[in-house]
C-alpha cells in the first residue's frame, strides 16, 4: 500500500524528481525505495505537500553537511531547485520546513543510518580485515544543546554548573567499523550516564567472530564475559583501578601473561540482574604492556586486556598496532562534531536533538560510502582521503542540476574528485596542545542572563 494519500501520480513523480535533484550524486547510496519501504513499514502516511518526507530528508541531510547549518539555508536550496524545475517558489518563511522536520520520523533516520552502515561495513573484504576478523570500535562522546526546559529535563547540564549559566549535554556511545569507518550503532543518554550503561543498548551489534576494540571505560569483567558468550573477543585498555603483576599467571612473553579474573561479588550498577547471573565465576584474560616512545604522546606505556589468548596467532606487536588504530574513532568523532559542527546542536526539544544527531550520522555514513568507493579508484587507503574535501565536492555537485550525460555521470565525477583529496601521510605529527589566538577578554557568565538584564 502506498504511503501517499490525497495526491495523484503526476504530483508524486514531481516530488520524487525534486528529491532526486536535492540528493544529487548521493542518491546512489540512499535510494528512494529504501525511504519508501521504511515509511510503509512503520505505517507512516502523509499528504505530499511542498515539504514531503523525501524532500525534507534530503534538505535535512544537506543541513548536516553544509557549514551553514541554518534552516534558511536549507529552504533556499529547496527554492533554487524548484526554480530550476520551473515550479513556483514556496513561502520564504522557514516555519513550514521546520514543522516538516518535526514530523519526520526518527525511526526513518535511524534505520537508514544503520542500513547504510551495514552495507558499507560488508564491503570490507577479507584482505581489509584484521586476521580475517571484523573489528568494531566503540567510544563515547557528547554534545551540547539550547538551554530550554525540555532539554534540561531530558539531558541535564553538568552538576558543577550554576542554573541558567550552563547548557544541557547529551552523551552518546557509537560503534564504528574499523575497516571502513561506517557508523553501525548509537545510543543516547544524559551526560551523567556512564559509557557502559549506554553500551548495553548497542551491544547487540556485535556478532560471532567480531572483535570489540575500546578504551579503558569498556574494560569490565561483565562486558568481556558477556561478549565472549556470543563468540566476540575484546581488546581494551586495562582499567586504571585494576592492578596487574606480570610475575604471576601463565607467562607468554615479556610483559605478556594470562591471568584469571573472578566475577564481582555484587552485581555492578547498570548491569541487569539476569546478565549478572550469566557471568562465569572465573575467566582467563590475557594482559600485556608495551611502551610508547613518540614525541608529543602523553601516554608512555599502555596495558591491554584481551580475550585473544593465543600469543602465536595474535602476537603482542599486532595487538599494540590494533589498539593504536583505535585512534581512528577519535578522528571519526572529530569529523562529525568539528567538521560537521555537531558539537553544538540546535534542537529545542529532546526529540529534535535526537533527530539532529541521527541526521548527522546519516550524512556521515553517506560521505564514508563515497570515500570508500573513491579509494578503490587507485587503491588508496581510505584513511588517506580527506573527509572535509569529500563533503565540499558533494555539496558543490548537489548545487547544480547535474553534468550532461547519463545519471551516473555526477557520481563518477564525485568519486574522481574525492579520490584526489589525499591527506599527507604524517603518522607521528606532533602539535603542542596550545592556542595562539587569544580569546576576547569578556568575563564569564556567572549569573543567568535574565538577572543581568534586569539588574
Amino acid at each position: 500500500m502506498s504511503h501517499y494519500y490525497g495526491i495523484g501520480d503526476a504530483a508524486k513523480k514531481l516530488h520524487q524528481k525534486l528529491a532526486n535533484s536535492l540528493a544529487g550524486p548521493l542518491q546512489a547510496y540512499l535510494p528512494q525505495k529504501w525511504i519508501t519501504e521504511i515509511l510503509s513499514d512503520i505505517g507512516y502516511k502523509f499528504r505530499c505537500t511542498t515539504f514531503s518526507p523525501l524532500i525534507t530528508l534530503w534538505a535535512f541531510i544537506g543541513q548536516a553537511l553544509d557549514p551553514d547549518y541554518s534552516c534558511n539555508r536549507a529552504l533556499s536550496r529547496i527554492q533554487v531547485h524548484r526554480a530550476a524545475m520551473g515550479l513556483n517558489p514556496s513561502s520564504a518563511d522557514t516555519g513550514g520546513y521546520c514543522k516538516a522536520r518535526k514530523r519526520l520520523p526518527t525511526t526513518l533516520l535511524s534505520r537508514l543510518t544503520k542500513r547504510i552502515g551495514r552495507r558499507l561495513s560488508n564491503k570490507a573484504h577479507a584482505n581489509k580485515l584484521w586476521f580475517g576478523r571484523r573489528v568494531k570500535v566503540v567510544d563515547g562522546s557528547s554534545a551540547s544543546m539550547p538551554d530550554t526546559k525540555a532539554n534540561q529535563q531530558a539531558y541535564p547540564q553538568p552538576a558543577n554548573q550554576k542554573s541558567g549559566c550552563g547548557f544541557p549535554v547529551v552523551a552518546f556511545v557509537a560503534v564504528f567499523c574499523l575497516g571502513t569507518g561506517a557508523m553501525l550503532a548509537l545510543a543516547f543518554g544524559p551526560w551523567c550516564a556512564h559509557d557502559l550503561r549506554l553500551f548495553y543498548f548497542v551491544r547487540k551489534i556485535f556478532v560471532f567472530g567480531d572483535i570489540m576494540l575500546g578504551d579503558r571505560a569498556f574494560c569490565s569483567y561483565a562486558e568481556l564475559a558477556l561478549l565472549r558468550r556470543k563468540g566476540v573477543d575484546t581488546v581494551a585498555r586495562l582499567h586504571q583501578r585494576r592492578r596487574t603483576d606480570f610475575r604471576c599467571g601463565r607467562i607468554l612473553g615479556r610483559m605478556d601473561h594470562c591471568v584469571t579474573w573472578t566475577r564481582p561479588r555484587k552485581c555492578p550498577k547498570g548491569l541487569r540482574r539476569s546478565d549478572y547471573q550469566l557471568l562465569p565465576q572465573r575467566m582467563l584474560v590475557r594482559e600485556l604492556r608495551y611502551s610508547v616512545h613518540v614525541k608529543g604522546y602523553r601516554t608512555k606505556s599502555v596495558t591491554l586486556a584481551t580475550t585473544l589468548l593465543d600469543a602465536e596467532k595474535y602476537p603482542a606487536e599486532a595487538l599494540a598496532e590494533l589498539y593504536f588504530a583505535r585512534w581512528d574513532v577519535e578522528l571519526n568523532f572529530q569529523h562529525i562534531k568539528t567538521t560537521m559542527k555537531m558539537d553544538i546542536l540546535r534542537g529545542r526539544t529532546p526529540e529534535m536533538v535526537r533527530k539532529e544527531i541521527w541526521a548527522h550520522m546519516l550524512a556521515y555514513n553517506l560521505v564514508r560510502s563515497v570515500m570508500w568507493d573513491a579509494a578503490a579508484i587507485d587503491a588508496t587507503p581510505v584513511r588517506r582521503l580527506s573527509f572535509k574535501g569529500t563533503i565540499q565536492y558533494s555539496l558543490s555537485l548537489r548545487e547544480v542540476s547535474g553534468p550532461p550525460g547519463p545519471p551516473g555521470r555526477a557520481l563518477a565525477w564525485l568519486l574522481q574528485f574525492a579520490a584526489t583529496q589525499k591527506v599527507p601521510y604524517r603518522p607521528w605529527r606532533f602539535e603542542p596542545r596550545k592556542r595562539k589566538r587569544r580569546p576576547k577578554k569578556f568575563p564569564l557568565l556567572m549569573k543567568p542572563r535574565s538577572q543581568l538584564k534586569a539588574g
